[in-house]
């Protein structure tokens, strides 16, 4: 059976989740949080799902996706605002500046295992959304993870029409 999507929810890293980090002046895995000027050479940034302008503060720190004990928990470097900034809307459709290829998109089942057999690499510059629809029209995908193609690193993730942050998020 082939489901329809009716939208999709894009889910940046949960503004909470990074006012705790920002607070606590650590990441959580040893790493001090410092921000720094950004170079504007294309650091993604995972709390508002954009590129860094040239001298904004920013910080790279570590990051799980996931919040629960999982074998699919990785922790991995990621560029966020050194303050609090806007945040994305995930009801708003995938990001502009990082809705493009070359990606690895990574399924997920609803228990938050990895689906392997749907894990998808785009080695061009095509725009996301086709394929993601296809895959979240799967019923053993509940979420795909768009990762960076060579480093693998997180970006966001997105769910079939549901708001609001996941609990991994």
């Amino acid at each position: 059976m082939t489901r329809t999507i009716t939208r999709l929810s894009v889910h940046a890293i949960d503004p909470e989740r990074l006012a705790a980090i920002r607070t606590a002046r650590t990441d959580g895995h040893g790493n001090p949080f410092r921000p720094f000027p950004a170079t504007g050479d294309g650091e993604p940034l995972r709390c508002c799902l954009r590129y860094a302008a040239a001298g904004e503060a920013i910080a790279l720190i570590s990051f799980a996706p996931f919040t629960h004990v999982s074998p699919w928990t990785e922790v991995g470097p990621v560029y966020v605002h050194g303050d609090r900034c806007g945040g994305f809307d995930p009801a708003g459709g995938l990001p502009p500046e990082l809705r493009r290829g070359p990606v690895l998109l990574r399924t997920y089942h609803a228990d938050d295992s990895m689906n392997y057999e749907h894990n998808t690499l785009i080695t061009d510059d095509r725009d996301l959304e086709a394929t993601i629809e296809q895959l979240l029209t799967r019923p053993d995908v509940a979420t795909v993870h768009v990762r960076t193609a060579r480093p693998q690193c997180f970006l966001y993730a997105v769910t079939r029409g549901t708001s609001g942050s996941r609990s991994h998020l």
